[in-house]
């Protein structure tokens, strides 16, 4: 009988189909196997079997069918597991014939034998002094004919299936059974062995395909003449195929240029760019090799639009998290109209997708600016990247901005290394004094700007990259286009919005409101009170129309954070003005150098006001009169600084051999 849920068994199945004689053996050998396969029973034949087993084949309930003779050939044609046949050997014959001859002496004797007859026999059968005939058959029919026949001849015993034997019985002769125990368990030991590996098989299979089903991917499997063997559902909703109809045949017509390549000996297809069903899609083609022979073919599709959206959220995890840009537009300080001017052209220039050039002095806020232009654009959130032209030598400058793969150049990282470029996908590249670039670079970032794509160094092809260039500059580009120093082609297509930073000397009425809100960005630096914050402010008042601050902005910082620490302490204010203006003064001439030669043109009956000719100066070292430096004064500093002595001889206006003397003197 069938197995009520065959599906559900961890054993293998076999199904045992025997419509004679031969059950008798299956069902005395099966029991010995039963720990290896599940056996089940099919008493019907030929194409009643067929009707029997379909159902649980489809369900994967049987993995082989145990049949014999004219009934197993019929089963293995029409079935789609595999069949093993109970096989007769010379021996089974032999073995037959002398239990037939010793039973019934001298009797003649009919073989009735499966496909073909056996021409040794014949000749044996003289040197045996038998009366031996012979007959093949094919199906039932054939069974029937031949017992009659040998009926006919004269033969009182029948050798043969099973069939064969009943057959003889009922029309009045003798019979032996043709089949032995022997071969019968041969057949159970192939058809376990061969059950357990098409269990594995299939288990391999089922999950493969689920696994297949599941991609986002399409893959279709085809053999070596063309012909469909799997396809997952991903690739017929990509390809747009029908599934009522003949979906083969509608694969086959898709990829058949793919195929009829790769069976021409075409190299494999790699990641082509496919216009299918009006949809753009990458497909990739591969050989299926067994052997040293091809024997198929893989056909990959994926849709182009997912790729990108794949290649954009890797470029975004995978990027450095320190490339985000801090600043935006309103961190513009400045009331003035030239500050106005800028914050009105710089959200213009936000609000579109083009290259921007900023001009300005050093110091002016440049990058500032183009942060801000980044926050205030689409592009907002995603890398903001700034590199400085003028920082490195111009093969460090190569590798940096465009990349290299592995073993490029000697030195290079293994695995090979995006450039700024490329990491800079989807974001914005701040390259700041482009003026500084080699003219030999000048010519690959044009190439980038016009082609959107970068190719690495040592790399066959280039990486298509979606990037938004802003450049900066304190030179004047035109001149050295003119100079033939700047390519004029990069020159027009950097300067295509441009903005014009002033001077801290072109903005005066700014410089309150800026020097205010840069003491409040660093109070909590230097432990500034409120009370500190305006008296640094109450000092450097007569400065702000006085000096001519050619270190714009960061100058401007870097002298209000030396003012926070002199001035943080209520004490050094106490002492300075208990001694009287004029030690006041010479306590600002110690700490600020840079404005000793304005206070002594202010004092020379100027009346506060310099005259243009010194406010373009400035004095970079003290007067000779000046009152050294004390221990504790650099000390404070060096603290506030952390310790370093670079910072902290620029924030005293000093160097640093003069810092490190100063500290051995003292």
């Amino acid at each position: 009988m069938l197995p009520a849920s065959p599906a559900s068994a961890s054993r293998p199945s076999i199904a045992l189909v025997s419509i004679s004689r031969l059950r008798n053996l299956c069902e005395t050998i099966a029991p010995r196997y039963a720990s290896e396969a599940r056996f089940f029973y099919v008493r019907e034949g030929y194409g009643d079997a067929v009707t029997a087993l379909q159902p649980y084949i489809e369900s994967g309930g049987v993995d082989v069918v145990l049949a014999a003779g004219s009934n197993g050939a019929y089963l293995r044609d029409n079935l789609g597991v595999p069949v093993v046949m109970v096989k007769v050997n010379g021996f089974d014959v032999l073995a037959a014939i002398t239990h037939a001859n010793a039973t019934w002496p001298g009797a003649p004797i009919g073989l009735i034998l499966h496909d073909s007859v056996s021409h040794e026999l014949a000749d044996l059968g003289a040197w045996l002094n038998l009366q031996l005939t012979q007959r093949a058959y094919r199906s039932v029919d054939e069974v029937r004919a031949a017992v009659s026949a040998l009926a006919s001849a004269g033969c009182r015993v029948i050798i043969g299936p099973g069939m064969a034997c009943d057959l003889a019985q009922a029309a009045g002769l003798e019979s032996v059974f043709l089949y032995s125990m022997g071969a019968v368990h041969e057949a159970f030991e192939r058809s376990v062995e061969l059950a357990r590996v098409s269990r594995e098989k299939e288990s391999k299979r089922v999950r493969l395909n689920t696994i297949v089903a599941h991609l986002r991917d399409g893959v279709a499997a085809f053999d070596a003449a063309g012909q469909l063997e799997a396809v997952n559902p991903a690739m017929l909703d990509l390809l747009g195929l029908d599934r009522a109809r003949d979906v083969p045949a509608q694969l086959a017509r898709s990829v058949a240029p793919l195929l009829r390549d790769l069976a021409d000996g075409a190299a494999p297809v790699d990641d082509r760019i496919e216009q299918i069903g009006g949809r753009s899609l990458i497909v990739s083609c591969v050989p299926i090799v067994e052997q040293g022979a091809r024997s198929g073919a893989v056909v990959t599709v994926q849709d182009a639009l997912v790729a990108q959206r794949i290649d954009r959220s890797l470029r975004t995890t995978q990027r450095p998290r320190h490339l985000v840009a801090r600043y935006e537009l309103d961190d513009l300080v400045g009331g003035s109209a030239a500050m106005a001017r800028v914050r009105r052209l710089a959200a213009m220039s936000a609000a579109h997708d083009a290259t921007v050039l900023i001009g300005g002095e050093s110091g002016t806020g440049k990058e500032l600016v183009a942060q801000g232009i980044h926050n205030a654009s689409p592009r907002r959130g995603n890398p903001f990247v700034a590199f400085n032209c003028a920082a490195l030598p111009e093969g460090l400058i190569e590798s940096e901005l465009f990349g290299h793969e592995e073993g490029a150049f000697t030195g290079a990282r293994r695995g090979g290394k995006p450039g700024l470029v490329e990491i800079a996908h989807t974001g914005t590249l701040f390259l700041d004094e482009i003026g500084e670039m080699p003219p030999a670079l000048q010519s690959r970032l044009l190439r980038v700007l016009q082609e959107r794509e970068v190719m690495k160094l040592g790399a066959s092809r280039a990486t298509p990259v979606d990037v938004r260039v802003i450049a900066a500059t304190h030179r004047d580009l035109r001149a050295m286009v003119a100079a033939g120093a700047f390519r004029a082609d990069l020159y027009f297509r950097l300067n295509l919005l441009q903005i014009a930073l002033p001077a801290l000397r072109e903005r005066r009425e700014d410089l309150p409101a800026l020097a205010r809100h840069l003491l409040e960005r660093m109070a909590a630096r230097y432990a500034l009170r409120p009370a500190a914050i305006e008296r640094v402010l109450a000092r450097f008042a007569p400065y702000f129309a006085r000096y001519a601050w050619p270190g714009n902005v960061r100058e401007l910082e870097n002298l209000l954070a030396r003012a926070a620490i002199f001035f943080a302490d209520e004490n050094t204010e106490t002492s300075a003005d208990s001694t009287g203006a004029a030690h006041a003064d010479t306590s600002l001439s110690e700490i600020f150098p840079e404005f000793a030669e304005e206070d002594g043109d202010s004092n020379s009956g100027t009346n506060g006001v310099t005259p243009p000719a010194i406010a373009h100066r400035t004095t970079l070292s003290a007067p000779r009169d000046a009152t050294p430096l004390t221990r504790a004064q650099i000390e404070r500093v060096l603290a506030a600084h952390g310790g370093n002595r670079a910072a902290a001889s620029r924030a005293l206006g000093i160097g640093r051999t003069t810092l490190w003397r100063l500290m051995k003197d003292d």
